[in-house]
């Protein structure tokens, strides 16, 4: 392990974090709210520490150790000091609090602690935001983007970071895929914003909203959430956006680029559209005695959840919680799932979904017939068996993490759905759960030490486990 080559990294990306923070400062300036010292001394300090870090002298010679710590930390840095604002304003109670809010906007979880969101102010509940769109597409993808001298080999950092089981470029440079990731993610951002205005929301209400719509986190600047607009233009709009942020991104690119046929055969794609009109209808059939046997009601209210729940957002319009059992368990599910890969949601991710059960069908072919040899493929290409060997290792240390996590917090002896609903949200990053974390719940009621479990798995969930796993390992940080 080159340490060198961490430290400096990791100087990079909090140095960006000390620019990221500057919107929110001219906002407290402006309006002359009291945040506005925390933002000051907050830009001061990780501006001075990111400089200093990323002056060290060495080659950024990365390999795949480095790149594993390097987002593992960056991630866990990035929260610690991103939640500075919040705790030296006040507008938190504590720091693990702070905490806790913070790596749920940079994760895209969308989870909070704030009872009451409308009482903040608006340069905290920008910030709040932007660290959700910022962590949507990845803060080392972000940071490749405006830092290319990062490296030539720093394509680790990005597949160590990338939601899915593989990453790979779009164009030759890295860091020009890293720009066009991102200037896709704007232009559908800027579209969201010009939608939401359109349906009659402020300049401000709807760059917050389009943040939380992009970056499938949820944040909203109303304590009711997009329930508080009453418009059924806003729901009906944001569901369609919903469902296409959940779409692998480098789609959108080879549709741009004329292969559009291509992208709508993708076969993760297919599944994503398949499971979705599945899901609704199921629940749109279960939940009409809810609705009075409102067509309109129903159909509306399940499609506007399962699209919300699939993409891991957690924009709700109604309460779940009235729903019947069933109609919970498949939201469960959903949850646990997630999107496509390559997306800005979280959970499994669709693809990994399909290698998994493509799998089990070849396993139990091949006891079946001994003799016959069958590759798992997707769209035509055979999946590489190290890929599918991540994928099972993944869906184990995600079950295990998730059956510990749901322990721990099981300490704080509330009901089993919010308990582990609560680990869930968490661990696939979707920040809205059922019984006292639904809808109009919040994450306060919790203990500090799930909180801190949340927190950990908010992070573990984000970088899909491997990173954080690596990170911890004795043999990762042998010289040898």
């Amino acid at each position: 392990m080159n340490l060198r080559v961490v430290l400096k990294i990791l100087g990079t990306v909090l140095f960006w974090e000390s620019v990221l923070m500057i919107p929110s400062l001219i906002i407290s300036i402006i309006e002359n709210s009291y945040d506005r010292n925390a933002f000051i001394i907050s830009i001061i300090l990780l501006g001075f520490i990111g400089f200093m870090l990323k002056s060290i002298k060495v080659g950024l010679n990365i390999r795949k150790r480095e790149a594993y710590a390097s987002v593992a930390l960056s991630w866990l840095m990035m929260s610690l000091f991103g939640a500075l604002p919040y705790y030296l304003s006040g507008a938190a109670p504590n720091y693990i609090d702070a905490l806790f809010e913070t790596a749920s906007g940079f994760t895209t979880t969308g989870a909070t602690i704030f009872e009451n969101v409308e009482i903040l102010p608006r340069s905290i509940l920008f910030w709040r935001s932007f660290t959700l769109w910022v962590g949507g597409m990845g803060v080392l993808v972000f940071t490749l983007a405006l830092a290319p001298s990062l490296g030539a080999r720093s394509i680790f950092l990005m597949r160590a970071e990338y939601p899915g089981p593989s990453a790979g470029k779009l164009v030759p440079r890295l860091s020009d895929t890293a720009k066009i990731l991102y200037i896709i993610y704007g232009v559908m951002t800027g579209v969201t914003v010009i939608i939401y205005l359109i349906g009659g929301m402020s300049l401000f209400d709807a760059v917050i909203h389009a943040f939380g719509t992009a970056g499938t986190g949820g944040f909203s600047v109303k304590t009711g959430g997009l329930g508080h607009y009453s418009s059924l233009f806003i729901e009906w709009t944001t569901l369609v956006l919903m469902f296409l942020f959940g779409i692998n991104f480098s789609l959108y690119y080879t549709a741009l680029k004329g292969n559009w046929r291509i992208s709508l055969k993708n076969e993760e794609l297919i599944f994503y559209f398949i499971i979705v009109i599945v899901a609704v209808i199921i629940i749109f059939i279960n939940i009409m005695p809810v609705y009075n046997f409102s067509v309109s009601d129903s159909l509306r209210n399940s499609a506007f959840q399962v699209t919300s729940v699939i993409t891991t957002t957690g924009f709700a319009t109604t309460d779940i919680n009235m729903w019947p059992l069933l109609s919970k368990m498949v939201l469960l599910i959903l949850m646990i799932t997630g999107a496509c890969s390559g997306s800005t949601t979280g959970g499994l991710k669709l693809v990994r979904v399909i290698i998994l059960f493509k799998s089990v069908i070849r396993d139990v072919d091949h006891t079946i017939h001994p003799s016959s040899v069958r590759t798992i493929k997707i769209g035509g290409k055979s999946v590489d068996d190290e890929i599918v060997n991540n994928a099972f290792i993944f869906f184990f240390v995600y079950i295990a993490i998730l059956f510990i996590s749901t322990v721990i917090l099981s300490l704080d002896n509330f009901d089993f759905m919010t308990t582990f609903s609560a680990s869930v949200a968490s661990l696939s990053n979707i920040g809205s759960g059922f019984e006292l974390i639904g809808p109009l719940g919040n994450f306060s009621l919790f203990s500090n030490l799930s909180k801190i479990t949340m927190t950990l798995c908010m992070i573990v969930g984000r970088l899909e486990v491997l990173p954080v796993i690596a990170l911890i390992s004795p043999s990762m940080w042998n010289k040898q």
